[in-house]
């Protein structure tokens, strides 16, 4: 069929013309006309009304003047067009005032994120749109370049629209060259830095209004959470954690004079002593395993210990520990208080639980 034959040559869309078309309708308004069977190529022609037949030859094609045709063409168009916006705004006039009534389901105010581009994504997005501050929690020490780049790049956004930051991390950090590269490319009077011994899992809380927490383990799934009372509840945290933080410009608190020990090592030793893992003890500090053990070491060989199980004595005697005050055996047993152990290969408490 010729109608089938001129749509497989000319494949486009009912409001379109092909270039074919355009050579036609260019040739008809010079010649003030054009031969019909010179048009067969260009069905478009008709149908887009551009040409009409002559009415005392219809054989001879007339064309519609582009003025004609364009408003011809773009009446639907402006039609489909306004038909939208009156759409659009019924919609928002129903739809808007909604938007300040408070859900009772909270799983409408948590949304999974799913994938680094997305968390990116949102991070970047929200703290260009942040006015008021921005808090965060960062656990683990060794603070990676393209990590630090890309909140460079994050708060520098954030303090251009006025926001203030505060950033929580472990003392570790306070080594890293990355942060310290940080610290001198954002406007001092706008961040403050404080360290603590252990923080809680990586937590970003925009304006008081939204936060961002993982959701697995990898930190490739978060949580955008927006439910004030949960809000709430996390900036709370964020506070604890605030006040018992030292500040980056002053020295953490100073070890016992008698043994040469460091603040980090110091941390290590209370956990040592409560019978933790060098595993868990490297998770909590923010640290390898490696660089655990070879704290470990270095306490070893300042308090003289010939074992794990000696140094865990040596560690309370010498005051770097205060151990916890002693406890009654538990009703119905004969159990007496724990005293302080530490396991041999450092996987775990030694003797009997």
């Amino acid at each position: 069929m010729p109608g089938t034959k001129a749509k497989l040559t000319h494949p486009h869309g009912d409001r379109e013309l092909c270039d074919e078309a355009v050579r036609l309708y260019t040739e008809a308004l010079r010649n003030d006309g054009i031969g019909r069977p010179e048009t067969a190529a260009a069905p478009c022609l008709l149908d887009m009304a551009l040409l009409h037949p002559d009415p005392r030859d219809a054989d001879w094609l007339r064309p519609v003047p582009p003025s004609a045709a364009l408003a011809h063409l773009l009446l639907p168009i402006t039609r489909e067009i306004h038909e939208r916006v009156r759409l659009t705004a019924v919609l928002a006039d129903s739809l808007a005032p909604l938007m300040a009534v408070p859900s009772a389901d909270p799983n409408l105010s948590i949304t999974v994120l799913e994938g680094m581009p997305l968390i990116v994504s949102v991070l970047s997005e929200a703290s260009a749109a942040a006015t008021s501050e921005i808090l965060t929690a960062q656990p683990g020490g060794n603070r990676k370049q393209e990590a630090m780049k890309q909140g460079l790049d994050n708060s520098l956004a954030a303090i251009e629209r006025g926001a203030q930051l505060r950033h929580i991390y472990q003392h570790p950090a306070r080594y890293s060259p990355h942060l310290k590269d940080y610290m001198t490319r954002v406007p001092a009077d706008r961040l403050e830095v404080r360290t603590v011994e252990q923080t809680v899992e990586r937590l970003i809380i925009f304006d008081r209004e939204m936060a961002l927490i993982p959701a697995d383990a990898e930190r490739t799934t978060a949580l955008e959470i927006r439910h004030p009372a949960l809000v709430t509840y996390l900036v709370q945290v964020y506070e604890v954690l605030w006040a018992q933080g030292t500040p980056l410009t002053e020295h953490l608190p100073a070890t016992s004079p008698r043994t040469q020990v460091t603040p980090v090592q110091q941390s290590i030793a209370r956990l040592l002593v409560e019978g933790t893992s060098d595993e868990a003890v490297a998770r909590r500090m923010g640290i390898s395993v490696r660089t655990c053990r070879a704290h470990i070491a270095k306490l070893m060989q300042a308090l003289n210990a010939s074992s794990r199980t000696h140094l865990g004595a040596l560690l309370v005697q010498s005051g770097l520990v205060t151990p916890e005050p002693a406890r009654g055996p538990r009703p119905g047993t004969d159990e007496g208080p724990s005293p302080a152990r530490i396991a041999p290969d450092g996987n775990g408490p030694s003797g009997p639980k």
